[in-house]
């Protein structure tokens, strides 16, 4: 494997974490104050995934450019709202979801603009 697919795939798992860090710390909030939210194993798991997220991200720029890696990071946008409906049952009006598709077709036109 090549040190750009190497890149690739660091960003793709950064990503992934960063999504995974979101969930937890969503997960987390349903602890009673914030003193309990912060130490929940949740929120603290949470943080661990954003910082695995940011090293990887960190690896990922050393070969790609931040103008090509940055747009695919909006990915995280979509997740979320997919996963806050799927996993907490969170509401969305027609205007936050076009919000989203906005959101995500500006970054497939800036990775391809870049590209």
């Amino acid at each position: 494997m090549s040190t750009v697919q190497l890149s690739w795939a660091a960003l793709l798992l950064s990503i992934a974490a960063s999504i995974a860090g979101q969930v937890l710390l969503k997960a987390g909030a349903a602890a009673g104050d914030f003193r309990s939210q912060l130490f929940d194993p949740r929120s603290l798991g949470g943080l661990v995934f954003y910082g695995v997220a940011a090293v990887l991200y960190m690896l990922a720029l050393r070969r790609l450019p931040m103008s090509v890696a940055l747009p695919f990071t909006a990915v995280t946008y979509g997740a979320a709202v997919l996963l806050g409906r799927l996993a907490f049952d969170e509401r969305l009006s027609a205007v936050q979801l076009a919000g989203v598709g906005v959101i995500c077709l500006g970054a497939v036109v800036l990775a391809v603009g870049s590209a």
